[in-house]
């Protein structure tokens, strides 16, 4: 089986920034199916664009753009294309970042894929930084993958198998649908009363409501952003802005650059 070195995936990698610790790397995917493999470091692997299918020894799921997996380096795996333009941004993570930070690599064993938009958003941040900075956002991306392992081991106060099944529902409406719900309406369609709703949903979601709906806006806005055949008022209608001023202040508040400047950042080369 084969290994895949540091800075290795099978495509055609236009960037690489090689920090300490941290390899980032922006991959066109151009093979049809890549073998069973595994990685030589930790990694995470988002789709910028485009979809696959990834499969190891647990299990077989299809993914799409903004999309968020995270592997142990020791888990084998393999993809199949979708016939798709498709493009991942991947961030390999050493042993010796982990012990510099004085931190355990001690994550579950296998792949993971990650829904939690508060981590997706931090990937983008890392995103932005290597785009913008480069190496010299070195201190900005160490800083941004501390605070998102950190969610990672201990943002999971309640296990699944202790929540209540309206939160796995509640949470199905709000990314499977474009609508824009209110929060009576979602009450209603979970089945609880709007007011346990608005009391128990930063303990399940790890903020508010308003904060959540609205990041899973911008986050479906990020996916859409690399096709140049969308405008930005598309992107703004296609994801429940009012309209795109409403859309450019929202996404520049929460990412502190504008969606064209974004855009522009992620154009293909």
């Amino acid at each position: 089986m084969n290994c895949s070195r540091t800075g290795q995936f099978y495509g055609d990698t236009h960037e690489t920034i090689r920090l300490e610790g941290v390899t980032l790397t922006d991959t066109v995917y151009t093979q049809g199916r890549v073998p069973w493999h595994f990685h030589e470091n930790n990694y995470f692997t988002f789709i910028l664009e485009g979809g696959m299918t990834e499969g190891n020894k647990k299990e077989v799921y299809e993914c799409r753009a903004g999309d968020l997996l995270f592997h142990n380096w020791q888990d084998a795996h393999y993809n199949i294309a979708s016939g798709r333009f498709t493009r991942g941004f991947h961030v390999e993570v050493s042993d010796h970042w982990f012990q510099s930070f004085d931190r355990h690599n001690d994550l579950t064993e296998g792949s993971i894929r990650i829904g939690d938009p508060r981590i997706k958003g931090l990937m983008y941040n890392i995103i932005r930084e290597m785009k913008l900075m480069g190496a010299g956002g070195r201190a900005a991306i160490d800083a941004l993958l501390l605070e998102l392992f950190g969610l990672l081991s201990d943002g999971k106060p309640i296990a699944k198998d202790r929540r209540p099944p309206w939160v796995s529902k509640l949470r199905e409406l709000l990314h499977d649908s474009h609508e824009a719900w209110s929060l009576p309406a979602l009450a209603q369609a979970v089945q609880v009363h709007p007011v346990h709703l608005s009391r128990y949903f930063t303990r399940y979601f790890g903020m508010g409501f308003g904060d959540y709906a609205r990041t899973i806006k911008l986050q479906r806005a990020m996916t859409l952003l690399p096709d140049p055949a969308l405008s930005l008022t598309d992107i703004s209608l296609e994801c429940g802005f009012a309209d795109q001023s409403h859309f450019i202040r929202s996404f520049k508040s929460h990412y502190h650059i504008t969606p064209l400047h974004y855009r522009k950042c992620l154009s293909r080369r």
